[in-house]
């Protein structure tokens, strides 16, 4: 079973494409839907200075709350499988960098947060032209998903999976444990080094290659709350990299903002497929996936 790959502005059947794929896996391939690609090349040239950067950096920069939902952490320092052992990845976390209050300091460098932004910003506009896309297709006012997603709880994410001996991982220790993202949409920019399994139909895990100039997008749980289960939030997780490698990817999650209030959308429901989820706000949900990942580190 491959992942579907779509040409956004190529495709006059992009929304029903777009439908058909969250659908069925949760997962798809998207380009050409305005991603700046020599922005993105310049953020993978600035986050694979940050991780192979110096210690003092790294701490200064540390991630410090779940609510906050900003900064460095180092490895092991996560388990998105909150039953798994600790993650072996790094990463540099920033939401809501364009409204957001975060201090100078906090940052590697006033040039390394002037970048994060332009980028953050471009991501943002390309989501937003993705959930307008969607929205038409289910006949909804066109800026009924985009309109909830200001950038209070968006995040841009930089991760960094550093080579490992194969003999120094432990049982079903996982460069990201398997999980579901939480939020509405996730893209993810993956560099060449493959990595990223998804569980299909048959409970396999199942590699997605990197594909040049094209960017991952998946469902996450809030969204398959709106769609009634019918846009599925699917588990994926990270193979540890024990083949020399290491490997950088670049994830931007779309989540609400918190006050938004997430229930099955009546187009979803019917006599055969009834009301599955109960109502929620998206911070609630987010928070209590976050604070998970953290294990106790992070609880208060």
């Amino acid at each position: 079973m491959s992942i579907p790959v779509i040409q956004f502005n190529q495709d006059p059947n992009a929304g029903q494409a777009i439908h058909d794929s969250l659908s069925d896996l949760g997962f798809m391939q998207i380009s050409d839907f305005g991603i700046d690609t020599e922005l993105l090349k310049k953020v993978y040239d600035q986050s694979r200075a940050f991780f192979s950067g110096d210690k003092s950096t790294k701490l200064r920069c540390q991630y410090r709350s779940a609510k906050e939902n900003f900064g460095y952490q180092g490895l092991k320092e996560e388990n998105l499988d909150p039953n798994a052992p600790a993650d072996l990845k790094e990463t540099f976390t920033m939401r809501n960098i364009i409204m957001g209050d975060i201090a100078d300091d906090r940052w590697p460098s006033v040039e390394f947060k002037t970048l994060m932004q332009q980028f953050y910003a471009n991501a943002l506009a390309a989501g937003h032209t993705l959930q307008k896309t969607m929205a038409k297709h289910l006949n909804l006012d066109e800026d009924f998903f985009s309109s909830t997603h200001n950038g209070e709880s968006i995040s841009l994410r930089l991760l960094f999976y550093p080579a490992q001996p194969a003999d120094s991982v432990i049982e079903e220790q996982l460069g990201a444990g398997a999980h579901t993202d939480y939020g509405f949409l996730t893209l993810l920019f993956q560099d060449s080094v493959g990595g990223l399994q998804v569980l299909n139909h048959n409970d396999e895990w199942q590699g997605v290659e990197p594909r040049e100039n094209t960017v991952v997008v998946n469902s996450g749980d809030l969204l398959e709350r709106w769609s009634n289960g019918h846009y599925r939030s699917t588990l994926h997780r990270v193979a540890p990299c024990t083949h020399g490698k290491d490997r950088l990817s670049i994830a931007m999650f779309f989540d609400p903002d918190s006050p938004t209030w997430v229930e099955p959308l009546q187009q979803f429901i019917s006599d055969e497929q009834p009301c599955r989820y109960t109502a929620t706000t998206a911070g609630e949900h987010i928070q209590e996936k976050i604070q998970a990942t953290h294990k106790q580190r992070f609880a208060k």
